[in-house]
């Protein structure tokens, strides 16, 4: 993964987070036709990998610099300060999710199903989710990468010293993570542990930051390697076949029966992110398609992720009740992705028009300079 400088950004990792984002609201829809489109449908993994991976990627390139060029201390507390705003973005979410499932319910005279026990709570309910040991299913994604990102300045430190040692220690806390599934934090809405588990899915996070630390970078690129490549593609083309939905697009081939546990971060879906990322970042044709200027809102998406992923997550739950109270039709579809995506891009733009202004100054500036 290559750029030209350090202060550059790779519109191709700007444009695999925002597409991840974009069909993360789509598979929290239920009901929606598009999700028979998205990544869960052609293979073992889906967008949460990759959000994952992505952002493994990018806290390397963000804070793996602040503790070069600031020291220990400054970059410890801009991790501290992102962690909080994550968490900030987390209650918010919280608070407004209970709050119109309470009111939306109370409406039109339905019943709580999963949430029931959070909205019920009361206080102590609240209490629990403030604390992440309540973590409603839509809820669950910002907590994972609170943890991931707290763990960074460790997994930083480790791999300045022996990168292999730090992921193979990382990848034995995943294997132990896979063979005793009680290995979690606790989710006290329903006695289990995270959908997410962090203990497992911090291989992947860990996987990015390696990553980025080797590949980024003036004059570093990841190495094409064409028997590798088509390993990737075959094995890509063994997870279609097993777990594409072949009867809802019309043919008489049904899906194998695969387990593929999302909690732990399967091998399967391990093996399945890391060979699409190596396709994506070793393919010419890919570079040039994200430089594809009608698709620039979706890398626009990527760059301002953390809002995105908020709209759209509080648009997801809205487009849940209008599914559950309306039905499915064409209409209400239609005003759900529609209403959704718009919002979605719309936010992004707005976040990217000071900062778009702020580049343009410092470029006419530095032009004067040189004249």
């Amino acid at each position: 993964m290559s750029v030209s400088s350090q202060s550059k950004r790779d519109r191709r990792i700007d444009f695999l987070r925002g597409f991840a984002l974009l069909t993360i609201f789509i598979d929290h829809v239920p009901g929606n036709f598009l999700d028979t489109l998205t990544l869960r449908n052609f293979g073992f993994s889906d967008a949460a990998e990759l959000f994952v991976v992505l952002a493994g990627f990018s806290s390397m390139l963000a804070y793996g610099k602040q503790f070069e060029r600031a020291g220990t201390g400054p970059a410890l507390r801009k991790v501290a300060l992102r962690c909080l705003r994550i968490y900030l973005f987390q209650v918010g979410m919280l608070i407004l999710t209970l709050a119109v499932i309470r009111s939306w319910l109370w409406h039109f005279g339905m019943e709580a199903h999963g949430i029931a026990p959070l909205l019920y709570g009361g206080v102590r309910g609240l209490g629990h989710g403030l604390v992440l040991h309540a973590l409603p299913s839509n809820l669950n994604i910002l907590p994972l990468y609170i943890v991931l990102l707290a763990l960074f300045p460790l997994l930083y430190l480790g791999m300045r010293r022996h990168v292999w040692l730090t992921l193979l220690i990382s990848g034995a806390v995943w294997a132990a993570a896979n063979f005793n599934r009680g290995l979690n934090l606790p989710n006290w809405m329903d006695g289990q542990g995270w959908f997410f588990n962090p203990f497992a899915w911090q291989f992947l996070f860990a996987i990015g930051v390696a990553a980025a630390g080797y590949f980024a970078g003036p004059g570093r690129s990841v190495p094409y390697r064409r028997w590798a490549v088509l390993l990737c593609w075959a094995y890509l083309g063994f997870a279609l076949l097993a777990m594409a939905p072949w009867t809802n697009w019309g043919w008489t081939w049904k899906p194998m029966d695969i387990p593929t546990d999302k909690t732990g971060l399967a091998p399967l879906r391990l093996l399945n992110i890391l060979a699409f990322m190596y396709v994506c970042m070793t393919s010419g044709r890919f570079a040039e398609f994200v430089q594809i200027r009608w698709l620039s809102f979706v890398e626009l998406c990527g760059r301002h992720s953390l809002e995105v992923f908020a709209t759209g997550t509080m648009l997801s739950l809205l487009g849940r009740l209008l599914f559950r109270t309306f039905g499915t039709p064409w209409e209400m579809q239609l005003l759900v992705n529609g209403v959704g995506f718009a919002c979605m891009v719309g936010v992004a733009i707005l976040l990217e028009r000071p900062k778009a202004a702020l580049r343009a100054q410092t470029e006419a500036r530095a032009g004067g300079v040189r004249r």
